[in-house]
């Protein structure tokens, strides 16, 4: 049964942050009221608990949160926000858990967001990014990490440099990720209902300003339909209150078809990207995180076997 903070959490949602995407009127009125404020910055907490150096890659910040000494594996963590919004202390805060629980180091490009920037910005520097860690890491020790649009990103990432001959992460974590902004499937518009955050309106705006004017059916936009059989094993977290479930879970269903492992999260009441935020299904998604990277015994097995009981069911064959 969902927490009661779930609940408070999703009633404020439902009257706040799902205006943004009822209508495209709306989500540009958003994205101009958050430019007057975004902080791309760790808050200052942070900034004092963690050695984090600052770079530049195309003109744009990469903080690097250095590893525990001794080890050897990073993450480059994506975060979300639609491709029109900047990183929030929510992504931060996640960021710093995953780096005192596991130690790795963890690198954050700052990458380039749209109106002002589209697809093909947003790529360019995150892939001098990902090349830049290929020059100081061997690939089975870096991990992709993102949220949302930056799950998207991580699955797109992860094509574009094996189509580029380049080597592959290890390893996957999606939360609640964009695979598919077609919207072919029309289960998709039944859990907008009961989404309390995302609205396809507003999404459908933000996918126009991001996408430099491709098909939405173009893997480098809806990796659902790329080549599914480069990608790593893959952990993917996902609520039934997310209007992305439905194809969520047709994704881990042709990723595992194209021979990839997929450890699937299915949590029901759950909606959007609810890891970032403090209260017990996120406690308990975070330990799968970090069980699943330390290859250790899942704690929420359950989970994911109501998922797979989900998947059977819906998308049978």
């Amino acid at each position: 049964m969902p927490s009661l903070k779930s609940h408070v959490v999703s009633f404020v949602l439902r009257h706040s942050r799902k205006q943004a995407f009822s209508s495209p009127e709306n989500l540009q009125r958003w994205i101009a009221a958050a430019r007057k404020t975004e902080d791309h910055r760790p808050p200052a907490l942070l900034q004092q608990r963690y050695d984090i150096q600052t770079r530049s890659v195309d003109g744009f910040p990469v903080y690097d949160i250095a590893p525990r000494a001794g080890e050897h594996k990073q993450i480059l963590y994506l975060h979300g926000g639609a491709y029109v919004f900047e990183i929030t202390p929510y992504h931060w805060y996640l960021i710093a858990d995953m780096a005192d629980r596991l130690g790795y180091g963890i690198t954050v490009p700052i990458y380039p967001i749209a109106p002002e920037h589209n697809f093909h910005a947003m790529f360019g520097m995150v892939g001098a990014v990902y090349r830049r860690m290929l020059e100081e890491t061997e690939a089975e020790d870096i991990i992709f990490m993102g949220d949302s649009a930056g799950g998207n990103m991580a699955v797109v990432l992860t094509m574009m440099a094996a189509e580029e001959g380049l080597s592959v992460p290890s390893r996957h974590v999606l939360i609640s990720p964009g695979l598919d902004v077609s919207l072919a499937n029309p289960e998709v518009f039944e859990a907008e209902r009961n989404d309390p955050w995302l609205g396809i309106a507003g999404g459908r705006e933000a996918i126009r300003l991001y996408s430099a004017g491709m098909d939405p059916t173009d893997w480098r936009i809806s990796p659902v339909y790329g080549d599914l059989s480069v990608l790593p094993k893959t952990l993917l977290l996902t609520g039934s209150r997310d209007l992305l479930t439905p194809d969520n879970l047709i994704f881990a269903q042709k990723a595992r078809t194209a021979g990839v492992e997929v450890e699937l999260v299915y949590e029901e009441g759950m909606f959007h990207v609810w890891p970032l935020i403090d209260m017990p299904e996120a406690r308990r998604a975070r330990q799968h995180i970090v069980a699943f990277l330390n290859e250790s015994p899942s704690p929420i097995a359950a989970s994911a076997e109501a998922a797979e009981q989900r998947l059977r069911s819906e998308y049978p064959g």
